[in-house]
């Protein structure tokens, strides 16, 4: 059995060595040449620029033409190959780098001045800051009585229509698309000579914040432009929620939506179009959801 003398002596010395060898990897780091910090961006590759759609990476295919047909009728990803088990390199980084994308959309917030831009008074959910807006769903459907009070000061009382924008979960859709969609829908509910209530703005809103803000101000059909949650797909999608008649705890069945607005799904100024005729629709037969039938 060893004694405690010679563990000691062996400690020591395994010690010892490994300094020494510590101190020649430090020697080898600091003689290294150094990496330049300055990289410029714009040599950097965008593997984003070029549409999913239009990216092929199947070699030697049956039919490249017929497989190319069909991406061209999905966003989704095919025809992306793989090395063994894995994606390779470049497929990778590019779902990342749309995921990326998908995550700005939801962690961004509209910036301050944007409903200004439109014309749009801005009010807020009871959502105090955008962690507590994705973790807590039923606080962004109710406002506090301040928020409410600005509303029916601001607001048209009991109009037939009153259409407003919530940046939902993604603040991107809504930069891209509201500029378009919201007064398409005005001109459109215009020409239809329907009378229209104040627009303005929810940030933290939910879909469900509609049922809240058409108690506060009486309307007939309430109509939100919303952020869609952001997919792989694109980080842009905007829906459009109606509900005749809403009210707090009114059934989701009762609302209906259009969804996929965006420059690759329904363009924006003909989403507003279609949105007020829809609008109208709901008016002439006083129900929405799955009661409309079109």
């Amino acid at each position: 059995m060893i004694s405690e003398k010679d563990l000691k002596c062996l400690i020591e010395k395994v010690m010892t060595e490994y300094a020494k060898e510590n101190s020649n990897l430090n020697d080898m780091s600091s003689a290294s040449p150094k990496i330049e910090d300055n990289i410029d961006d714009s040599d950097i590759k965008d593997i984003t620029a070029k549409p999913i759609q239009e990216i092929f990476y199947v070699p030697n295919p049956e039919n490249k033409e017929e497989y190319m047909k069909l991406k061209a009728k999905t966003p989704a990803r095919v025809g992306v190959w793989r090395a063994g088990c894995r994606y390779t390199t470049e497929t990778m980084l590019r779902f990342r780098a749309d995921h990326a994308v998908a995550m700005d959309a939801v962690f961004n917030d509209v910036p301050e001045d944007f409903p200004a831009e439109l014309g749009l008074f801005s009010v807020k959910t009871k959502c105090k800051d955008k962690d507590e807006y994705l973790t807590r769903p039923d606080l962004g459907r109710v406002f506090d009585e301040e928020n409410i009070n600005i509303i029916k000061e601001k607001c048209k009382k009991n109009p037939k229509v009153q259409v407003y924008v919530s940046d939902g979960l993604s603040s991107t859709a809504i930069e891209a698309n509201v500029k378009n969609t919201l007064p398409a829908i005005m001109a459109g509910l215009k020409d239809y000579g329907i009378d229209v209530g104040t627009p303005f703005f929810v940030k933290y809103g939910r879909v469900g914040a509609m049922d809240a803000i058409s108690e506060a101000v009486g309307a007939e059909l309430t109509c939100v432009l919303i952020g869609e949650r952001p997919g792989l797909a694109t980080g842009e999608s905007m829906s459009c929620y109606m509900t005749y008649k809403a009210y707090p705890g009114i059934p989701e069945a009762k609302r209906t939506v259009v969804s996929n607005i965006h420059k690759s799904g329904t363009p924006s100024s003909e989403a507003g179009a279609h949105i007020a005729d829809i609008l109208k629709k709901i008016l002439e037969n006083k129900a929405s959801g799955v009661d409309l039938k079109l």
